[in-house]
């Protein structure tokens, strides 16, 4: 997950309101859900020491929610009677929630907004493609790939025999596929779609994910459906959650052997939250891999004013001189670090139901 969006909450100092609504049940009393809900967040914050101007912003923007699309739900920050980042959620959190604290509480963000990859679907005949843009928000119109002629004329002479007709045929569609894909890397690459889906008979699936660029081929689905069909939207939830399990996977197992020390014992990996703290003062976290219902992320640590002062134990700061020293959650402190430090961030949840990493807390490192 690219933290990158994530910049404006630590442009301000804390404490922080983190709040995420539950907006997937749409009824008639929606309205009325919604403020009740609005005033109930308000009073838990509240509860847990917020000023009342925040209270109240964050009241005024969950009554706002009534009157909004949102499918899903969405997360709200704010600060001193704002709201500063107010993200669209890609799966529903379970229930409403709100908290109070010195840093922004982001790490539910790693499973409630990063798994909704925007897919690129081509819908691929012999002809050509037509290109659909699939994401949690819905679909529209992406372009298309208009082939050449097919099938080729024959010609009334005996000159052209089947021999050379198929060759004919063979070749029209390999420039096609090649059409195709070309038309598919720049369709991908002007959205910024996370996936290609590709949808049509295996053989010409095969056709064009073979000509597609290397940087797309960690990046392509299939689904064997028919020209004249698109997608439905559980064939596209479907394959967005195999992606992000996939993902999950490959990230798990690139930490599981960075973790094996080298010739030199060095080692590319490192859990716990001890380790993954020091890594995160030194800035070298790569890639901060976290299971949210680990026991040790919601392990206090200490925390000064810039990203990279983070320490576990309170004294350790007080002896750089850091005068400005606070509590937070492990997890919100490590995501602070690589969000400031260009790190990216992934849940590996779905990917094993081990204890891995240790406590639930783990970095691939920039170096050794």
């Amino acid at each position: 997950m690219d933290l990158a969006f994530l910049h404006p909450l630590y442009e301000h100092p804390g404490p922080w309101a983190s709040v995420y609504v539950d907006t997937s049940r749409h009824t008639q009393t929606t309205s009325r859900e919604r403020s009740l809900t609005a005033q109930a967040l308000s009073q838990e914050l509240a509860g847990q020491g917020a000023d009342e101007p925040t209270c109240r912003a964050v009241r005024t923007a969950v009554e706002e929610l009534a009157h909004s699309p949102e499918p899903l739900g969405r997360a709200l920050f704010a600060r001193a009677g704002a709201v500063v980042l107010d993200p669209p959620l890609a799966a529903a959190p379970p229930g409403s929630s709100a908290h109070w604290s010195p840093l922004p509480h982001t790490a539910p963000l790693l499973e409630l907004a990063s798994e909704d990859p925007v897919c690129v679907v081509a819908y691929i005949d012999r002809k050509g493609a037509a290109f659909e843009l699939r994401g949690a928000l819905g679909s529209g119109d992406a372009g298309a790939a208009p082939g050449k002629q097919w099938p080729p004329h024959r010609t009334s002479t005996g000159d052209w025999s089947v021999r050379h007709f198929q060759l004919r045929v063979e070749n029209i569609w390999e420039h096609n596929a090649a059409e195709i894909a070309d038309a598919l890397a720049v369709c991908q690459e002007e959205t910024g779609a996370d996936l290609v889906v590709l949808v049509g008979e295996e053989g010409r699936r095969y056709a064009v994910r073979e000509r597609l660029p290397q940087r797309l081929h960690d990046r392509v689905a299939e689904a064997p459906h028919d020209m004249g069909s698109r997608l439905l939207d559980e064939d596209v939830e479907r394959i967005r959650a195999e992606h992000a399990h996939r993902r999950a996977v490959e990230e798990l197992e690139r930490f599981l052997a960075a973790r094996a020390p080298d010739e030199e014992g060095r080692t590319g990996a490192v859990e716990g939250v001890p380790a993954v703290v020091e890594a995160a003062r030194e800035h070298r976290i790569d890639e901060l891999l976290i299971r949210p219902d680990g026991p040790d992320t919601r392990r206090e640590v200490w925390i000064g004013e810039d990203p990279d002062q983070v320490a576990v134990r309170r004294t350790d700061l007080m002896a750089l001189g850091e005068r400005h020293i606070r509590s937070a959650r492990a997890d919100d402190a490590l995501l602070r670090s690589a969000v400031e430090t260009g790190a990216e961030a992934v849940s590996v949840t779905v990917a094993t139901a081990q204890e891995v990493p240790v406590g639930g807390v783990g970095a691939l490192l920039r170096w050794t």
